[in-house]
């Protein structure tokens, strides 16, 4: 198969769920072998999107290079992966990705009518010599890459939650990214978002672009502070244990955007690998060590 890139140029803008700062993104076509590189334009810096350049992995993915970083990058690679595409220059006036609505459904709705524009140069896999697997024992987590002739990727998750349940989800190169991944939006726990607000990490949150999973009971008082939080009405929580102003795409979205997530974070092995790739309770820290390890001993 043949590299690919964009036929053209898309622009993109929104608040970073972390940071909070508003950032306008240009999707931009590269030349062959390129692969995927951020710009930052308002400090003139480059980053390549690799596992090498992994930085933080607190709630996303953050790449640094020369002290300059892009934060909130999976969404976007995810996207990217979902689709196709080789080569592309995303070029950038702060430091996060815009979260959009929480998913890679705003990029692949975007690009997808187009289609992409094949180049002339042959795509150059990244074959996977050894089976990598990377546990962490204190969460029971762990991710494995395994070599394979194409590109597939299994997710369990399992938080010991009433209203997740136990979810599965999978994807392969020939699937449909566009309608079954992309519109799989973040998630969290109704009682971590005061600690993580605290901590500054979802000041571009609101609940059009986050689920928001409610474990256990909750107050008037706590559900008036988070209407505050996210600048909302008065938020209620639904039947099914999840925050209200939202309906779910799939009963397992949640488990599905740990696949978004985790075909995102695995594109910084630096391209298309040819591996399955399977993960119980993956997050970004072991994704990025597991990328970082099989990088490692290609």
């Amino acid at each position: 198969m043949d590299q690919q890139t964009l036929k053209r140029e898309y622009r993109f803008e929104g608040r970073g769920l972390h940071t909070g700062k508003y950032a306008h993104l240009e999707l931009c076509p590269a030349p062959e072998n390129h692969g995927i590189r951020f710009y930052r334009r308002d400090v003139g810096q480059e980053i390549p999107a690799l596992a090498t350049k992994v930085s933080r992995t607190d709630r996303s993915t953050t790449i640094t290079e020369n002290g300059v970083s892009v934060v909130t990058i999976e969404h976007l690679l995810s996207a990217l992966t979902g689709l196709g595409v080789d080569n592309a220059r995303i070029i950038l006036d702060n430091e996060e990705v815009p979260i959009l609505d929480g998913s890679a459904e705003t990029y692949v709705r975007a690009i997808a009518p187009d289609g992409l524009q094949v180049q002339n140069a042959g795509r150059k896999y990244i074959e996977i010599k050894e089976t990598v697997e990377v546990r962490d024992d204190q969460t029971g987590s762990w991710v494995r890459i395994e070599p394979a002739d194409s590109m597939s990727f299994d997710v369990t998750v399992d938080f010991n939650s009433k209203v997740l349940g136990v979810q599965t989800a999978h994807w392969s190169e020939n699937s449909d990214y566009v309608g079954q991944v992309a519109p799989c939006r973040t998630f969290c726990f109704f009682h971590e978002l005061e600690a993580l607000a605290a901590h500054g990490l979802i000041r571009g949150g609101d609940v059009d672009n986050a689920i928001v999973v409610v474990e256990h009971p909750v107050t008037s008082d706590q559900l008036d502070n988070m209407s505050r939080l996210f600048g909302q009405p008065r938020l209620s929580v639904k039947e099914d244990g999840y925050l209200s102003n939202l309906t779910l795409h799939f009963p397992n979205e949640c488990g599905r955007h740990k696949l978004l997530d985790l075909i995102g974070d695995m594109r910084l092995l630096g391209g298309f690998p040819r591996a399955h790739v399977s993960a119980y309770k993956p997050g970004h820290k072991i994704n990025s060590i597991a990328a970082k390890t099989a990088l490692s001993k290609l």
